[in-house]
């Protein structure tokens, strides 16, 4: 099995590094963005760099294209992600090509949901919330606490 670990730098990134006991027995990889945290991960783990969307259509649609070639060459079966701009496009391709999305809400997230939470949602094959309030807003959630 292989496993993408999809997350913004920062906190989401952080958060999934937390769980490197779930998937350091595994095949991996990390999709993100370029920033020092990351080049540093990269030193020690296979890590892929997108664009950066932000809040711009164009980074968007290159940020979707990158995520595509680097889903279609490293073939995952699962991906895991703590979300925000990285986490949509690839979460989608996964989807599309019958494979599993596990996303977890970020831990910054404890009474309303996030956008990237709301998109991914409806696909997810399992959706964890690190915070009880989130439940409402998410009806096929599950609470998993805190990775922290």
């Amino acid at each position: 099995m292989k496993i993408c670990i999809a997350g913004s730098t920062g906190g989401h990134l952080l958060q999934l590094l937390q769980l490197k006991q779930t998937y350091s027995e595994f095949d991996h990889f990390f999709l993100t963005f370029k920033r020092p945290m990351s080049e540093s991960l990269a030193k020690k783990e296979k890590v892929f760099f997108v664009k950066d969307p932000g809040k711009n259509p164009l980074n968007l649609l290159i940020n979707t294209l990158q995520s595509l070639s680097i889903f279609i060459k490293q073939k995952p079966d699962v991906v895991i992600s703590t979300g925000a701009g990285v986490a949509v496009p690839i979460c989608y391709f996964a989807k599309m090509f019958g494979k599993k999305v596990i996303f977890i809400e970020s831990f910054s997230r404890v009474d309303s949901p996030s956008l990237s939470g709301s998109l991914v949602h409806p696909i997810a094959d399992l959706f964890i919330v690190q915070w009880k309030p989130l439940l409402k807003f998410y009806n096929k959630a599950v609470y998993g606490g805190s990775i922290f």
